[in-house]
């Protein structure tokens, strides 16, 4: 078996001393060490044709990090189909880790009582860098303790302080609701009905704050019916309400469904407007008027504001936008 290369054999190659060929590899300049970028290039050109691949273990005392950004999920996402809601949150994450350089290592074993924790007896969190959390619902537990231990993370979504800011990056949910029950007015709705429950995970209660400031803000009528009641086509019906806000798609499929049956046309006797994709698997081709939550961008954005809290550490919360949709199920009355 062929001996491995080491920075030794580089250094003796090339004409220059280890320590070159370690700042070189490092792409840094030592203390009072100035590289040309003649020697710079020759050490380049002998790691090229020798196929010379760094020791991770080195480089990892070198740089104080594995170059390993960890995944945690709450929800089962791998593997996951193009159609699937987590997929692109996943692409854009695994885009902006090589592009930055760094491998992904995707936590999937820490369950604790029928719930997935990242913490338990045999958490291995720490062998990443740090974590982008991806999930509906967060452990509040979890974020404290990460948050307490000073473990660099980046949730994926908005969430609450718990025990101190929490850093992430979300979809301005409460901006686009607004803007969808803005634009049901101008076409005339005045009696809106919010169809979910408004509570619980912040991206749920996001929307429906957005949806409260703006019917109040324009005066327009509304009441919330939750989606599992039974006999939900009639409740929402009952409401009087001409255009129904689902705070999930996947509600709004069954709702149309129902609708179809009954022989209730969408969007001519009702307007039906959705906010945001379905997160449960349901398959439609309806072209609903609604937003398009910037998944792909979020999973990127995460970890590029991790790589930020790996180097200046701090809690950077960011709100993204959400693309309207003008959809053919919102129409004026």
């Amino acid at each position: 078996m062929a001996r491995r290369l080491t920075q030794q054999d580089i250094a003796r190659m090339a004409g220059v001393s280890q320590t070159t060929v370690s700042l070189v590899l490092n792409n840094r300049a030592g203390n009072g060490v100035r590289i040309s970028l003649e020697t710079r290039e020759r050490v380049l050109r002998v790691i090229r044709e020798t196929g010379y691949i760094a020791d991770p273990a080195a480089r990892r005392l070198a740089e104080g990090r594995n170059r390993i950004l960890g995944v945690f999920t709450y929800e089962a996402v791998f593997p996951a189909t193009s159609a699937d809601f987590y997929h692109p949150f996943l692409v854009g994450i695994e885009e902006c880790a090589e592009e930055a350089g760094c491998d992904l290592l995707l936590f999937t074993s820490a369950r604790v009582s029928g719930r997935r924790r990242i913490f338990h007896e045999d958490s291995r969190v720490r062998l990443a860098d740090g974590c982008v959390l991806l999930g509906r619902t967060v452990d509040r537990d979890d974020l404290a303790r990460l948050i307490a231990d000073q473990i660099p993370f980046v949730s994926v979504g908005r969430r609450d302080d718990a025990g101190g800011p929490v850093p992430y990056v979300g979809a301005d949910y409460p901006a686009a609701t607004c803007a969808l029950v803005e634009r049901a007015a101008r076409l005339g709705h005045r009696r809106l009905v919010y169809v979910g429950t408004g509570e619980g995970a912040e991206s749920t209660a996001d929307r429906f704050t957005g949806f409260l400031a703006a019917v109040t803000g324009l005066g327009v009528e509304s009441v919330r019916v939750r989606p599992d009641r039974p006999g939900l086509l009639d409740a929402v019906r009952a409401t009087e309400a001409t255009a129904a806000f689902f705070e999930e798609q996947a509600d709004a499929v069954v709702f149309m469904r129902a609708a179809a049956e009954r022989g209730l046309a969408v969007p001519e006797d009702l307007s039906v407007v959705t906010l945001g994709s379905a997160t449960r698997p349901v398959h439609t081709d309806i072209d609903f008027a609604g937003f398009l939550i910037p998944r792909r961008e979020m999973g990127r954005r995460a970890v590029e504001l991790l790589t930020k809290v790996l180097e200046t550490g701090g809690a950077p919360q960011e709100l993204l936008p959400c693309e309207l949709i003008e959809g053919s199920t919102l129409i004026g009355r």
